[in-house]
């Protein structure tokens, strides 16, 4: 489906637009698609998986057997089976010392059962020991045999959008500037270090929705509904702007530390918010350069279709975002033309990692940073819901 097609949806006026006079409600942490504005939280149970029983490109057996195969009766064909077996068991051995695995003997079976009860261990291992375990799958490429395994990070399809307008709320609380500088700094180092993606920066998605919604709005012309949500957009566009540059300002980072070495909470709400500090500082800390998308791929196991992309594509760019708020009737209308726009798509970038195991130098990388900053976004979205 066309892009710009589908983000027409803020112009329909009959069913794609929440009244005014509606009482909004008050929206939890983050917001997951395909839901009413509830409050909800990521949900970390894996979908179920569908895999083919059908060969696939590359050779991708999807680590499964049929119950039957026939014999390999010519010299050729034993030649092959037994060069797939070396290469599997030489690429298992690779796996297993990487992640510290106890494998179960099975080369007393026959092939290729010996295989597939091989990869029926390393699976139930893995499930186990692995947070984000994905799969492993069985490859044959340019003739070698070799195993990867996926980790992906599950965002459970969940709107990570972290509001603006509370931050500027709680700068006007008496008593609550240092709590205040400390989220600037936080709120700065999503920005540039993780470069999360600021709602008033023209290109961003969120940047092109809130425009939608102003458009449609501003041509009902001044009826009460009009004026109350056009009253909501102009301030989401000033404050916005202006929580911005205090954003922007690269001194949040150079007094991190400073700020939260000298803060002294005096009630659970600034312990709350010191915590948040805290662990942005640690990541911040171990992960000094690294950005948020920096691993965002589509999951492997689904088949793709060349001229579907990258409209088809939910990017992580569309669930990840700063944004004006999260309570009112501007968010109640933002997340459902969100929700009914990104159902239209039929894929979903997240963070994956996957690793090769056709040599001995397999890449030690993992999905710490994603674990650690989701929960951190979850934190802060929770935390500036109180303003």
């Amino acid at each position: 489906m066309n892009y710009a097609t589908q983000n027409r949806i803020g112009y329909d006026k009959t069913s794609q637009r929440i009244e005014a006079k509606t009482t909004a409600q008050t929206v939890g942490r983050v917001r997951r698609l395909d839901e009413t504005p509830e409050r909800c939280r990521r949900n970390t149970k894996r979908p179920k998986k569908i895999s083919s029983d059908n060969n696939v490109t590359n050779a991708f057996l999807k680590c499964t057997f049929l119950p039957k195969l026939k014999e390999a009766k010519s010299l050729q064909a034993c030649q092959e089976s037994r060069t797939m077996e070396r290469d599997f068991y030489q690429s298992l051995s690779y796996l297993a010392t990487h992640y510290g695995l106890k494998l179960t003997s099975t080369t007393e079976f026959d092939f290729p059962y010996n295989m597939a009860l091989a990869i029926r261990d390393v699976h139930e291992q893995l499930k186990n020991k692995v947070t984000d375990w994905e799969e492993v799958r069985l490859i044959k490429n340019e003739g070698k045999v070799f195993l990867t395994n996926e980790e992906r990070y599950n965002t459970g399809a969940t709107l990570y959008y972290i509001p603006i307008l509370p931050l500027y709320r709680l700068s006007k609380i008496n008593g609550r500037e240092k709590t205040y500088h400390l989220l600037l700094s936080v709120c700065s180092y999503l920005y540039h270090i993780a470069d999360i993606p600021y709602y008033r920066q023209e290109g961003t998605y969120l940047y092109y929705m809130y425009e939608m919604l102003k458009e449609c709005f501003e041509e009902d012309g001044e009826t009460e509904d009009s004026v109350n949500i056009l009253a909501e957009i102009k301030d989401a566009e000033l404050v916005g702007d202006a929580m911005e540059k205090k954003i922007y300002n690269h001194k949040n980072l150079e007094f991190f530390e400073h700020r939260i070495n000298r803060f002294q909470p005096k009630d659970d709400l600034d312990k709350n918010c010191l915590k948040i500090a805290q662990m942005t500082f640690q990541i911040f800390t171990d992960y000094p350069n690294r950005k948020i998308f920096k691993n965002a791929q589509l999951n492997s196991s689904m088949e793709t279709d060349n001229d579907d992309e990258p409209e088809n594509i939910i990017t992580m760019d569309k669930y990840i975002s700063f944004c004006a708020d999260s309570k009112g009737i501007l968010f109640q209308n933002l997340f459902q033309n969100v929700n009914n726009e990104l159902q239209e798509y039929g894929q979903i970038e997240e963070p994956v990692i996957i690793k090769h195991f056709d040599d001995s130098r397999v890449n030690f990388n993992s999905l710490d940073f994603e674990n650690r900053i989701f929960n951190l976004m979850e934190e802060l979205i929770d935390f500036l819901n109180n303003f």
